[in-house]
Formats: C-alpha cells, sequence, structure tokens
C-alpha cells in the first residue's frame, strides 16, 4: 500500500519530544512523505509549549520543496462531555485537531463515558481525528465509534506508536483489529499516523501495516494513499 503522508507528529515544543520542526520535515523529505502535519500537545499536558505557540502558525510555509507541511494540534479531552483543552482563538489558528485521551488530563472512566467523550469531541469543526483509540485503558464502543465518525467525517487513528512492541498503551493490537473489524463493516475512513517524537521515526508506519495484512484490511479506506483524500477531511 503507498502511504505518503504522517499527520500525528511532535516537536520539542511538546516538551517530551526530542527533534525540531526542522529536523522533522528534513526527516520526511528524506523518507519521500507528500504530506507531514506537525500536532504539538495542548495546554493540559505538562510541559508542552504556550496556546502563543498557536498563534503564529502564518510564519511557516505551507510547502518545502515537494513536501507538503500542515500544522494542527493534538488536543486533550478533559471531561466526558468532550470538552477540550484549547480556546476558541486557538482552534481558530489550527489546520487540523487530533482529539486525544491521555491519562494526566483526564482519568478513564466506563465505556459508556468514554466513547461519550470522544464523539462529542468529534463535533467540533476543526476535529479531523481521533488520536489512539486503540489505548485499553479507556474502553469504548469501537462500533458506536466506526459510526459516529462516518456521521461526523472524522478519521480514526491507526497510532504506530500504540502497537510497537515497546508500546504503554494496554491491549492496543487487539484493540486496533476490534475498530478494523468495524470500520471495514461500516466503510469508515482511517488514518495511520507514526505518533513520532523524534525526526528518524517520522513516516514510520510499519507495525500498523503489519496489523493490515494480517486482517486484510481494504486500503481503500485509509487515507494515507492520497494527499487529496487526507485534505478532503482538512480543507
Amino acid at each position: 500500500m503507498i502511504d505518503i503522508l504522517d499527520v500525528h507528529t511532535h516537536t520539542i515544543a511538546s516538551g517530551h519530544a526530542y527533534s525540531t520542526l526542522q529536523e522533522m520535515i528534513d526527516s520526511a523529505k528524506t523518507k519521500g512523505l507528500k504530506l507531514l502535519g506537525i500536532t504539538e500537545h495542548t495546554n493540559k499536558m505538562p510541559g508542552t509549549c504556550s496556546e502563543i505557540y498557536f498563534y503564529n502558525f502564518k510564519v511557516i510555509p505551507r510547502k518545502q520543496d515537494d513536501l507538503l507541511i500542515r500544522m494542527g494540534a493534538e488536543i486533550n479531552i478533559i471531561d466526558y462531555d468532550g470538552t477540550m483543552d484549547l480556546s476558541t482563538k486557538a482552534f481558530s489558528k489550527i489546520d487540523y485537531g487530533i482529539a486525544s485521551l491521555h491519562d494526566i488530563c483526564i482519568k478513564p472512566g466506563s465505556q459508556e463515558e468514554n466513547t461519550s467523550a470522544i464523539i462529542n469531541a468529534m463535533k467540533h469543526d476543526k476535529i479531523k481525528i481521533i488520536g489512539h483509540p486503540d489505548n485499553g485503558y479507556y474502553p469504548v464502543d469501537y462500533e458506536k465509534l466506526a459510526l459516529a465518525a462516518k456521521e461526523y467525517n472524522v478519521l480514526l487513528e491507526l497510532n504506530n506508536s500504540s502497537v510497537r512492541p515497546d508500546g504503554e498503551r494496554l491491549n492496543s493490537r487487539e484493540n486496533m483489529k476490534i475498530l478494523l473489524k468495524y470500520c471495514a463493516q461500516h466503510q469508515t475512513n482511517l488514518i495511520i499516523n507514526s505518533d513520532a517524537h523524534i525526526a528518524n521515526d517520522v513516516g514510520n508506519h510499519k507495525y500498523v501495516h503489519q496489523i493490515l495484512t494480517e486482517v486484510n484490511f481494504p486500503s481503500t479506506l485509509i487515507v494515507n494513499t492520497s494527499v487529496d483524500k487526507f485534505k478532503k477531511f482538512i480543507d
């Protein structure tokens, strides 16, 4: 499967990542990607950048050689109503948002509460991706997520960091296969992301590709095959 984009990545601005913006861009170019998205963590994540960081994206060239650049944010869902930790002004400045549950920002709830939190976040017009829904510390109803993502035109993420051998999320490999089953059944679109926190991990999707091969998942539902397919969700 052709895989030419990676849109969940972090630079040193997130506080616990290790490469600069330019280093991430150079890595994406070297690996032949056509689109790179940078998505720093938002307010409730300890050590991350101030919100003013998101206000100045206008200075960043959105194309370097053959590589398109998009500047987003990984936004914390902070309650079961789907409230997120980013101001209206900052939301207006980003190209797209990834909404995620992190245990440092919200206590895991019941399956119903966690599912409700994610689906409510999907309703925000800047949320285009749900980050690492495979994390078993937050049990969710995967069929409801697949149906809601299709309804709200949101991409569910296949997070390579979750399923790497040293990954710390709970039961991610098994949960990802359940998610894939329902997405295939309901024809829900997905995106593969690295969740890279260092430049040499940009574009690294190999563990997700292994799972897609195991379950014979249709590549037509993966937007990584085309920049235009992805841009239909964010532009």
